[in-house]
């Protein structure tokens, strides 16, 4: 496998050399060390890289992502197998994300689920502030 030095890594990934020390540190990937203590990257990781830039455009927590990522071998290129397990895991994680969101799209401007009485169309959409005995923050985010 292809060594990258961490510069050829965050060239190819499009991302900041300290953003790969972050992600090492949080161990979404991993370096190998030289002889002078600098690091190398497999090229394997360059497919990683791709897959956080694109969870954390989603809203994926990094957590997840790593939880995902710990089901795949270390020393090489996942397969295409490999990958699709891992992501199917996150399938059911997706759909919910793409419900709340499509509620958010659908009430924000009516509405932004607190049950706060301060905006005039809350006095319709929780008329009495009834859900006050729920608690405080948002009550109407979550899909019905």
């Amino acid at each position: 496998m292809r060594e990258l030095s961490v510069g050829e890594a965050a060239k190819r990934s499009g991302l900041a050399v300290s953003a790969l020390h972050f992600y090492e540190r949080k161990g979404l990937i991993r370096s190998l060390r030289t002889a002078g203590n600098q690091r190398r990257y497999g090229s394997d990781v360059l497919r990683r890289l791709a897959v956080i830039r694109v969870a954390q455009r989603v809203g994926v927590p990094l957590e997840a992502v790593r939880r995902a990522f710990s089901s795949l071998p270390d020393e090489r290129t996942p397969t295409r197998e490999e990958w699709a397990r891992m992501s199917a895991a996150w399938r059911e994680e997706l759909e919910e994300r793409i419900a709340l969101l499509v509620n958010l799209k659908d009430r924000l401007t009516d509405c932004i689920g607190c049950g706060c009485l301060s905006l005039t169309a809350c006095a319709l959409a929780n008329p009495g502030d009834a859900l006050a005995v729920e608690g405080g923050g948002p009550r109407r985010w979550e899909p019905g």
